[in-house]
């Protein structure tokens, strides 16, 4: 709408604006946590304590599942009560205690370092529990299988921090730093920055894609 006739529904409509942060923001946590969830259920699975094995069950994980639904749509929905349309800037966050919430926790930890350290953590574990596989009795092709899908969770892992942390650090300084189009040259710069990270940031979905396909 922008590029056809010059206008910006998201500039333009409170209830877009408001749209705008509850949808892509409760898609980004779920999936982020999703990825936490495959790390932590891969531990267990490998873990050679029998009663850690049976914890995960598909039962749980759906209870987990719209759990972490309810949570982020909630706090999505919160989120939007504090955006509003600037007619500098257009849509943005406007209360003065919830940037400093977005800036301290919510972009650095709750949208990015807890998944991350997460993410890390369980699958580095369930690497090591792997690597020890080879003294419990189960068959060859279980152990093979066991490797190779907690492979695949630990690079998933690994290609989420790389390809998170540059866009979270982008959105806590966007959040702090008024950039207007007055200044046309760092305004052109910084939506570049912003579209090369949200690129990155996109990825994620398509990994994730790639990932179940290849599974």
């Amino acid at each position: 709408l922008t590029s056809l006739y010059g206008t910006s529904a998201v500039r333009n409509s409170i209830v877009t604006c408001k749209l705008n942060y509850i949808i892509p923001q409760t898609c980004a946590l779920v999936t982020a946590y999703m990825i936490c969830c495959a790390a932590i259920d891969q531990f267990f699975t490998t873990n050679y304590r029998v009663y850690l094995r049976q914890i995960c069950t598909m039962k749980l994980a759906r209870y987990l599942l719209i759990i972490i639904i309810i949570i982020w749509l909630a706090h999505s929905i919160l989120f939007s009560f504090f955006v509003n349309i600037s007619s500098s800037i257009g849509c943005t966050i406007t209360n003065s205690i919830w940037i400093q919430y977005v800036t301290y926790f919510f972009f650095p930890i709750a949208g990015g370092l807890l998944p991350i350290l997460i993410a890390s953590i369980f699958s580095l574990l369930a690497f090591r529990n792997v690597r020890r596989i080879i003294r419990r009795q189960i068959p060859i092709q279980r152990r093979r299988l066991d490797r190779q899908i907690t492979a695949m969770i630990l690079l998933r892992a690994v290609v989420y921090i790389f390809i998170t942390l540059p866009y979270v650090a982008y959105r806590i300084y966007i959040i702090n730093v008024s950039i207007t189009p007055s200044d046309p040259l760092l305004y052109s710069i910084m939506q570049l920055v912003q579209a090369i990270f949200s690129s990155l940031s996109n990825l994620n979905f398509a990994v994730k894609f790639s990932f179940f396909g290849f599974y």
